[in-house]
């Protein structure tokens, strides 16, 4: 018999999805949130920085965990030097040893699954062409949110080890659905407003992104498959594409005509340099290629809906 399903994160973006599909799929799930009054399926918790955190009555009778709640990589944390000591101590703080002290007690309640939702940054910023990411890789975190991410899959995998508690981790690249936040929606807003963009040049580069729901797809099917136990998994959309196509397709997902010029990259580069603005213009015009095929092999598993689906939904979203 399935047993229960904690997800920490309940309230945020993939853990309100990911509650929302184990609860359609008939499974005990609930939700773990910080706020003073969380909504009905979700429990209050301990913040994950706080050393003396006792999430024991929270474990009491859990079978799986699935800990999407992290302090997240945002862009104002990028600073001249991104692992900054002062930078690095605060994401340490809740992704390595907040997440260590949660995995222990954990263990120690006798949970059978630890599900980490980590990140493709892990591996680093860029590929080559025809060099996508694999999970065989050795991590090149560039920034002080990817090296706390990576510490902390070695941290749980070495836990692993010593007490039997599977861990399952999971490096998605960037996220989008409905209720997208951060960059994803100010593409989505600028779009919708017919406002030029300068990147109809943009089509030699290829980023590898997932939609949410099949993001979650992937976490629910990875809660119980045995193949699953002690395995690094990266996850994808079905297609990778260039940024000026990844423009279209969404202006058509949202019903506009795309109003792209086409600047040449060296030009956006040149101005990008100006502004200080190289690290975005970077990911805007680079490659980021995700080889999900292991993932896929292992589990037997294929992402259920296409890019345009996932963007029309994301698009619904965005209007209501």
């Amino acid at each position: 018999m399935r047993g229960r399903v904690l997800v920490t994160g309940g309230t945020g973006f993939v853990g309100s999805a990911l509650l929302a599909r184990l609860r359609q799929d008939g499974r005990d799930a609930l939700g773990i949130a910080r706020c003073g009054l969380p909504p009905a399926g979700c429990i209050g918790g301990p913040a994950l920085e706080d050393p003396a955190a006792d999430w024991s009555m929270l474990l009491r009778g859990c079978d799986t965990l699935v800990h999407t709640a992290a302090r997240v990589h945002v862009m104002r944390d990028t600073a001249a030097d991104p692992l900054a000591a002062a930078l690095l101590a605060e994401y340490r703080a809740v992704n390595v040893d907040g997440t260590l002290r949660l995995a222990r007690q954990a263990a120690a309640a006798g949970v059978r699954r630890f599900v980490f939702l980590s990140s493709i940054k892990v591996n680093g910023e860029s590929t080559a062409p025809g060099r996508p990411f694999t999970a065989d890789d050795a991590p090149a975190p560039q920034d002080a949110y990817a090296l706390s991410k990576a510490e902390a899959e070695t941290a749980l995998l070495q836990l692993a080890e010593r007490t039997g508690m599977e861990a399952v981790i999971i490096r998605p690249p960037l996220v989008y659905g409905p209720g997208v936040k951060a960059n994803f929606l100010g593409m989505m807003r600028w779009l919708q407003r017919g406002l030029p963009l300068p990147l109809g040049a943009v089509s030699g580069n290829r980023r590898s992104l997932v939609a949410l729901d099949n993001l979650v797809d992937l976490i629910a099917c990875s809660i119980d498959h045995p193949a699953a136990a002690n395995r690094i998994l990266l996850v994808r959309d079905g297609e990778d594409l260039s940024t000026a196509g990844l423009l279209r397709r969404a202006a058509a997902a949202l019903q506009v005509d795309a109003r792209l010029v086409p600047v040449p990259p060296w030009a956006l580069a040149a101005g990008a340099a100006l502004l200080g603005k190289r690290p975005l213009m970077a990911r805007l015009c680079g490659s980021l290629q995700v080889d999900d095929s292991a993932s896929r092999r292992l589990l037997g598993w294929q992402p259920p809906i296409g890019v345009d689906e996932a963007l029309r939904r994301t698009a619904a979203g965005l209007r209501q």
